[in-house]
């Protein structure tokens, strides 16, 4: 375990302003902790002491240089919004994913990086019931975790189950945590299933795969409890499978909405004002007739030398992947920042949700999953 030995503030002088982000984006590095053996949790604080407020589930984007190339990642904050004066985010190192390993190889307590302020909807704070039912699978353990240590530390004995499926039960996040938030509050449950065994033979818990009867044994009463869902993609599916199977009411389910693209990108390789954003070379008035917009807008991605065409109603981002063209990109609702690019030329009407600061517009920069063309594009990638 790392711990940054910089000098620290009083913690227990009164309660310090919140971190703005658009007038401080740096954080420090505080600790780096081993969960499993391909998990570690990184956690950080201000350079001020100021203090982090969110909602539990919500997550944040790092603005990283990777190679001299600049990266950016969601990662959902795994920290209680109950303790202030850190926030932590859990990172499982991805087989060929460029920004897991670097940062599971580089950062280090002491280090600075550039983090967008926390967003998202997937919390049970805009979902308050007397019940819950939490189903995770691999890292889709941190939001859930981090409501979970919200409720703990605000010592609400909330009725959740938490049911969470790993691969092995070493590879089990937080599994010590959650069994001592058990021990401590009598109406938090844990429930864990394995695919197999792994190293552990005296494994208790169950072997396979999560099914409509497992759940029925688990959490008996699940279809009166608030859901709550986390994890890949096919993991999802087959939850949302077997609750419809069942007859539960979707008004009452709620999953991650970036369906991990961002696992699978590294497999595989308070907003600001929206509106009109020309580019660096654009005026802001489209220099396209209405013809010429009924038919679609050329965009030209200028590093990889393509071209694509995308209709004025439709989004940027949307179009190239149609197309063909592979981006980065995380959330798809203009939050998260992750497919923030440089418009050369042309104008857009971009309608985000806090993904990108006022001073990146001011200097050209789009989001493409929230934009729709109103000329020609030329965008730097």
């Amino acid at each position: 375990m790392e711990t940054n030995k910089l000098n620290r503030r009083n913690f227990w002088d009164a309660m310090p302003p919140p971190w703005n982000s658009e007038s401080e984006d740096t954080l420090v590095c505080c600790q780096v902790r081993t969960e499993t053996h391909d998990v570690k949790s990184f956690f950080f604080a201000t350079p001020d002491g100021s203090a982090f407020i969110f909602q539990p589930g919500q997550f944040i984007t790092l603005e990283l240089e990777i190679d001299g190339e600049a990266v950016n990642r969601c990662y959902t904050v795994s920290s209680s919004p109950a303790r202030p004066h850190a926030i932590s985010i859990t990172v499982k190192r991805v087989p060929g994913g460029p920004v897991s390993n670097w940062l599971h190889d580089n950062l280090k307590a002491g280090d600075k990086v550039k983090v967008l302020r926390p967003a998202g909807d997937f919390t049970c704070a805009l979902h308050p019931a007397e019940k819950y039912l939490f189903l995770s699978a691999g890292s889709g353990i941190t939001p859930l975790m981090s409501m979970t240590r919200a409720h703990h530390d605000l010592c609400d004995d909330r009725d959740i189950v938490f049911m969470h499926s790993a691969r092995t039960p070493d590879d089990i996040i937080f599994e010590r945590e959650l069994g001592l938030i058990a021990a401590s509050q009598q109406n938090f449950k844990t429930r864990f299933i394995c695919e197999r065994l792994g190293q552990r033979r005296d494994w208790p818990g169950p072997t396979g795969m999560l099914s409509l009867a497992a759940l029925k044994l688990m959490a008996p009463d699940f279809m009166e409890r608030e859901v709550f869902v986390c994890g890949p993609a096919p993991y999802m599916k087959a939850v949302r499978s077997m609750l419809d199977e069942a007859g539960f009411d979707r008004a009452r389910y709620h999953e991650e909405s970036f369906s991990f693209e961002t696992l699978q990108l590294e497999a595989g390789q308070a907003s600001a004002e929206n509106g009109a954003i020309g580019g660096a070379e654009s005026g802001a008035t489209p220099a396209s007739s209405e013809p010429a917009a009924l038919a679609g807008f050329e965009i030209n991605f200028q590093k990889s030398n393509r071209q694509i065409v995308c209709g004025p109603q439709q989004h940027v981002l949307e179009a190239a992947r149609n197309a063909g063209v592979r981006l980065a990109s995380s959330c798809a609702q203009g939050m998260c920042g992750t497919c923030k690019v440089k418009l050369v030329s042309g104008s857009v009407d971009m309608q985000h949700k806090g993904g990108i600061r006022q001073r990146e517009i001011d200097q050209g920069m789009v989001l493409l999953c929230c934009s729709k063309p109103l000329s020609n594009l030329v965008v730097d990638k």
